[in-house]
């Protein structure tokens, strides 16, 4: 008897890198996917290792096993894992020796450093990333300027961007002083390019090194800059869980 682990077609899909499961219905409806030269309709199960699947004609790409991977991002190293032409600066991916085409889920900028979770899993990371979800994010800041109250009020309830966008609550405390500075811990539920960087440059605050900390509840723990090591299927776990409703909203105070 043969043993199949069939799931819902958006799933398979989503996980294979086309988009959020919504949009991955839509894929469904629009009739641009098919199971066994058939028309697949929404609702409807597959075996991805066993059934032929195509979208727009095209089989998916082949499976591999999913991958969860934490890094610790060194700064001036880019957080992607193709250089465009001619940029022979470091990537992540040539921090990571593994045969799986893995992806970064979110971004450091090039001066940043910190955690950084690459993975294969399509449907995890839109989860990740997706504002709606609302996941954490936490940062160690340390900024040139130890901040007033006003300044660290303001981040707390939302600052407006150069964009005109303005910023979700986010949990904002002097952690320890340093000369005239000051290290901040900093907890945000969205991430919006250099947001972090731009918040500061309207508050007055120079930032001197951005080290991200935390994802969801995962952590960076003790891992040096450049190292890498894979997950715990606990921590996969817990990373596929909703965010916590009682923590969501909260600012420090």
């Amino acid at each position: 008897m043969l043993f199949t682990m069939q799931e819902r077609l958006q799933k398979i899909l989503a996980r294979a890198g086309f988009g959020s499961r919504r949009s991955c219905e839509e894929l469904i409806l629009a009739g641009r996917v098919r199971v066994n030269g058939q028309v697949a309709e929404l609702g409807q199960k597959a075996d991805p290792l066993i059934d032929h699947i195509t979208v727009d004609g095209r089989p998916l790409p082949r499976s591999e096993p999913l991958v969860y991977i934490a890094l610790n991002k060194p700064r001036f190293v880019l957080s992607t894992v193709d250089a465009e032409r001619g940029d022979r600066r470091r990537t992540v991916r040539d921090l990571v020796d593994v045969p799986e085409r893995i992806y970064p889920v979110g971004r450091l900028d090039f001066e940043s450093e910190g955690l950084l979770l690459l993975t294969n899993d399509g449907d995890l990371a839109n989860r990740l990333i997706h504002p709606r979800y609302e996941h954490e994010k936490e940062y160690r800041v340390l900024v040139a300027r130890r901040p007033d109250q006003d300044q660290l009020e303001a981040w707390r309830h939302g600052v407006v961007l150069p964009d005109g966008t303005r910023t979700l609550p986010a949990e904002v405390a002097v952690s320890q002083t340093l000369g005239k500075g000051a290290w901040l811990r900093v907890v945000m539920r969205e991430g919006k390019k250099r947001q972090i960087r731009e918040i500061c440059a309207l508050l007055g605050l120079p930032v001197v090194r951005l080290v991200r900390v935390r994802i969801g509840s995962l952590h960076l723990g003790t891992l040096k800059p450049g190292a890498w090591r894979f997950l715990t299927p606990q921590e996969v776990e817990a990373l596929k869980r909703p965010a916590s409703p009682s923590r969501k909203h909260q600012t420090s105070r």
